[in-house]
Order: structure tokens, then C-alpha cells, then sequence
């Protein structure tokens, strides 16, 4: 890999806060951010470097070799960027979510149909066999879409694997992180334990994300060098199922208030004209127009650049 300048760990963080935009959206996976921005099989590999290996090499090498092996400066302006649209995002589109929730849906969906196109097209070699994984990625991601709300739970080793699967859902493209800890029952808990610094679940839930985020990237580290094609039909699969999440015309059937925020945790889709209230049809169309155009406009930067 040649050596990057300020300007482009600038653009890494640029893309890091994209990818925390999305993951504040219950229904929008930071991973498919993280795929339509190029960056995702340098994230899986950096994070799969993060291993026992690293102490024989600062050992015999030092502390900057370990830096270069687990690619330190593009993790750091990854998460920063991350982190900084987590702050500085979340309230606005959590008010977006609340206020203009079909304008936003319509927006990410147009994007998300995009990248569908996006990571298909990087298959390389279409068989029965690449159809038929596309199909059960979708068929799952659709199913999990359709899972009931678990109650909450304050179990820790029951928080723990809800932290490693949430996180392992977080960078899978088309599946939400925080989707997957409302349907295990474990949103409310672990918001609570925020607001209220109860540092054992914090903790607790901090290993398990460590735990599956360092786990799950080796898996798909694995999976890309040895099955490309194949892993990448599953990943369009699984974006293309989760458009069930995003359609942005829904009936409400049933809420959760959690502190001072309220979750959805039960609705259909409905066809615009059937939806109760403004359908707001047109605007929808054409912010669904600039999230399906937005990919290929960065799809043809990153590629003059």
C-alpha cells in the first residue's frame, strides 16, 4: 500500500463519520457505509491484525511496527471520525427520525438500492451457486428483520454475547447494529447502564464487542480471501433483505419508550398512498433519486482519484 497523505486519512474520517451516521439509523449498517466507500476490506484486515502476534513483534521490533501492522493510523482516523458523527449526528438525525422519518428513510433507501448494485458488480463470476447464497443472504437478513423484540435483561453473560453480535452486525453490510440489540431485548438496558455509568454492564458489553468484532473479522478476513465471490453474493444478499427495515412508508403497531427515547418495535410497511399522514411522495422520490445517485457520484471520485 503506498503511503497516504494528511488529505486522505482526512478522507478517512470523512468516511468514518458516514459510517457512524448510519449506525445512529436503527435499519442502516454501518458496514455497507464502510463497503461503498472502499475501505471495508482494509477495515476487516486492519482489525484482523489485532492479534497475540503483536507482542513477539514489539518485542523484537518496537512500538512502531506493531502501529504499522495493525495499520494504526487508519483505525484512528476511522474511529474518529466515527466518534465525532456520533456526537455531533446523532441528536440531528435521531430529530430527523422522530420528525421527517419518511424523507430520511427514503434517502438511505435510494442509497442502500445503490450499493446492491455496488457490491454485486464486484462479483466476478456469476453462477447458480452465487444466486442461491444471494438468495438465503436475503431470505435471512429479511427474517431477522421480522424477528419479534426480546424483553430486556440485565443477565451479563447474556449482555456480553449481545455486545458481540450487535458489533459483528455493526460491520456486516445491510444489518443494524443497533436493530439487533432492540431485538435481543438488550437496548434498554445497556442505554440505561450509559446514562447511569454502571461500569460492570458497560464493561461487560465493551468485551463482548471487542470479543466479536476481533472473532468475526478474522471469519470474514478468512472468508474474502478464500471465498471472494461467494462472500460477496452473501453480503449483497444480506443488503437486499434489510430493505425490508428501510422501506420508508410504515404503519406503527407498537413503541418502547427507553429513557427519553422512543423505539418502533413493531410496524409494516404500507404502500404510499395507504400510509396515514403526509406520504410526502414526491420529496420522498427525489431524496431517494440523491441517495441512489451519491453512490455513483463517490463510486467515479474514488476511481479518477
Amino acid at each position: 500500500m503506498k503511503e497516504r497523505r494528511i488529505l486522505d486519512y482526512i478522507f478517512i474520517t470523512l468516511k468514518g463519520m458516514a459510517m457512524g451516521a448510519a449506525d445512529v439509523v436503527p435499519g442502516v449498517s454501518g458496514g455497507t457505509i464502510a463497503f461503498i466507500s472502499g475501505i471495508y476490506e482494509e477495515l476487516i484486515t486492519s482489525i484482523n491484525n489485532i492479534n497475540l502476534s503483536l507482542i513477539g513483534i514489539f518485542k523484537k521490533d518496537g512500538i512502531k511496527a506493531v502501529w504499522n501492522k495493525i495499520n494504526g493510523n487508519f483505525l484512528v482516523s476511522l474511529f474518529i471520525g466515527i466518534f465525532i458523527s456520533v456526537l455531533s449526528l446523532a441528536k440531528f438525525l435521531s430529530w430527523l427520525l422522530e420528525n421527517e422519518p419518511v424523507l430520511l428513510w427514503s434517502f438511505f433507501f435510494g442509497l442502500v438500492v445503490a450499493s446492491i448494485f455496488f457490491v454485486g458488480k464486484e462479483i466476478k463470476q456469476w453462477n447458480l451457486g452465487k444466486i442461491t447464497i444471494l438468495v438465503l443472504g436475503a431470505a435471512l437478513a429479511y427474517f431477522i428483520t421480522e424477528l419479534p423484540v426480546s424483553e430486556n435483561t440485565d443477565s451479563l453473560p447474556y449482555l456480553f454475547m449481545s455486545g458481540a453480535l450487535a458489533i459483528c452486525a455493526m460491520i456486516l453490510p445491510g444489518i443494524s447494529g443497533a436493530f439487533i440489540l432492540v431485538l435481543l431485548g438488550s437496548y434498554k438496558t445497556i442505554l440505561d447502564a450509559v446514562h447511569e455509568r454502571d461500569l460492570k454492564i458497560v464493561i461487560t458489553v465493551a468485551l463482548g464487542a471487542i470479543f466479536g468484532l476481533l472473532s468475526f473479522a478474522r471469519l470474514l478476513k478468512w472468508m474474502f480471501s478464500h471465498y471472494k465471490n461467494t462472500t460477496l453474493a452473501l453480503l449483497t444478499g444480506f443488503i437486499l433483505g434489510s430493505l425490508n427495515k428501510i422501506w420508508p412508508w410504515k404503519k406503527v403497531l407498537e413503541t418502547q419508550t427507553f429513557g427519553d427515547k422512543t423505539v418502533v418495535v413493531a410496524d409494516k410497511n404500507v404502500l404510499p398512498w395507504a400510509f396515514e399522514g403526509d406520504n410526502q411522495l414526491m420529496l420522498a422520490i427525489i431524496l431517494a433519486i440523491i441517495g441512489f445517485s451519491l453512490i455513483f457520484i463517490l463510486e467515479k471520485a474514488a476511481t479518477k482519484k
